[in-house]
C-alpha cells in the first residue's frame, strides 16, 4: 500500500493535541471507530515500548489489533506499528505549531501518515492485495480522517475548558 498522509489543523496547543493522543485509557471515549483499548504493556505511561490491544469496527466488524508505540518526541512525534495477516502496519502522528495569520489562538497542524507493507507472503497474496487495495486504500482515508477530527475537536474541548 502506498503512503497516506492527512493533515487538519487544530485550535488547540500542540500540548492539548499531544495528550489526546498519548491518552491510551482515553481512546475509546474519542475516536468513534475504537470499541475498546486494553493496555498490553505494564507501563502506565506512553513511550517507546508501550502495547496495547485496539479493538475497531472495519467493514461494519470488529477487529482487534496489538499496537507498539516504536517512536516519540515528547510533545511532537509518534510513530505506532501494528502486525496483522502478514501485513506490517506503520502510523506516524507529527505536531507541528501553526504561527501568523489574524487569529491569534494557539492551532497546531496533526499530520498523520499510514502504510501498511508485506511483512511475509508469496505471489498469491501479493496479487489479492493488489487487487484489494484501492479498497482498503479508500477504507483507510475514511477511517483516518475521521480519527483526526475526533482528536481535533477532543483537543479543541481540552484547550477551551483550561481557558475558561
Amino acid at each position: 500500500m502506498k503512503p497516506l498522509s492527512i493533515v487538519v489543523i487544530v485550535h488547540a496547543p500542540a500540548p492539548a493535541v499531544w495528550e489526546v493522543l498519548t491518552d491510551l485509557e482515553g481512546t475509546a471515549r474519542v475516536l468513534h471507530g475504537v470499541r475498546g483499548v486494553e493496555r498490553l504493556s505494564q507501563d502506565t505511561g506512553y513511550d517507546v515500548g508501550t502495547r496495547w490491544r485496539e479493538t475497531r469496527v472495519m467493514f461494519g466488524q470488529e477487529a482487534s489489533e496489538d499496537m507498539t508505540v516504536t517512536a516519540v518526541e515528547p510533545g511532537r512525534r509518534t510513530e505506532v506499528q501494528a502486525e496483522s495477516h502478514g501485513m506490517r502496519y506503520r502510523t506516524e502522528f507529527e505536531l507541528l505549531p501553526v504561527t501568523g495569520g489574524s487569529d491569534e489562538s494557539p492551532r497546531t497542524q496533526l499530520v498523520m501518515r499510514f502504510q501498511g507493507e508485506y511483512d511475509q507472503g508469496g505471489f498469491v497474496q501479493r496479487l489479492l492485495g493488489a487487487l484489494t487495495a484501492p479498497l482498503g486504500v479508500a477504507v483507510s482515508r475514511k477511517a483516518m480522517r475521521q480519527d483526526l477530527q475526533d482528536i481535533a475537536a477532543a483537543a479543541e474541548r481540552r484547550a477551551a475548558s483550561r481557558s475558561s
